[in-house]
């Protein structure tokens, strides 16, 4: 049993198992506390994919360079690759797992699905994230202001005339959800 199954089994934190090279952390993620051991140097991104096993957000170049890995920490977009899990105890995590109600797709997930904004849909994830503060933002009303406000988030594929495309209809879709006029 590893330390990451024994922590998670009982809930508790394992002190005998702690180092100095480990460290215990909670995180408030899409609404629920999780719990996990990392070493203190461990990004955010890897404690949601490798010790959490939340594998919607996107490894891409862990550098901080394409925005695949992008979540919302306190309701504002992130890039996990360069935020330490231990950072991120306390605060409001939400990744693309949390953005549905349920079954419904938030408007902007329906949006990519619709005007076909993703290829391969490796960066998809990050998009979305970043689409939705786009605009929350008030950064979506002209094609150049979302072409600006989206350049942290990288498409390999060169889907961009669709993800632009998905942003405008999400963004009619979440005035319209809203009870705002478009």
């Amino acid at each position: 049993m590893t330390i990451d199954q024994s922590a998670r089994r009982t809930g508790t934190e394992p002190a005998e198992f702690l180092g100095p090279s480990r460290t215990a952390v909670t995180l408030r993620i899409n609404g629920r506390e999780q719990f996990a051991v990392v070493e203190p140097r461990t990004s955010l991104l890897d404690a949601l994919r490798e010790h959490l096993h939340l594998t919607g957000t996107k490894k891409g170049c862990d550098q901080g360079g394409c925005g695949a890995c992008t979540v919302w920490v306190d309701d504002r977009r992130v890039l996990a690759c360069l935020t330490l899990a231990v950072a991120a105890e306390g605060r409001e995590i939400t990744t693309i797992e949390g953005v549905a109600r349920g079954e419904e797709l938030h408007p902007v997930q329906q949006a990519f699905i619709e005007a076909d904004g993703f290829q391969c849909g490796y960066c998809t994830p990050g998009q979305i994230m970043s689409a939705i503060k786009c605009i929350e933002e008030g950064h979506a009303e002209r094609d150049e202001d979302i072409a600006e406000w989206m350049s942290g988030n990288i498409c390999r594929c060169a889907a961009y005339q669709n993800i632009r495309e998905a942003v405008r209809l999400g963004r009619d879709a979440m005035r319209e959800r809203d009870g705002e006029l478009p």
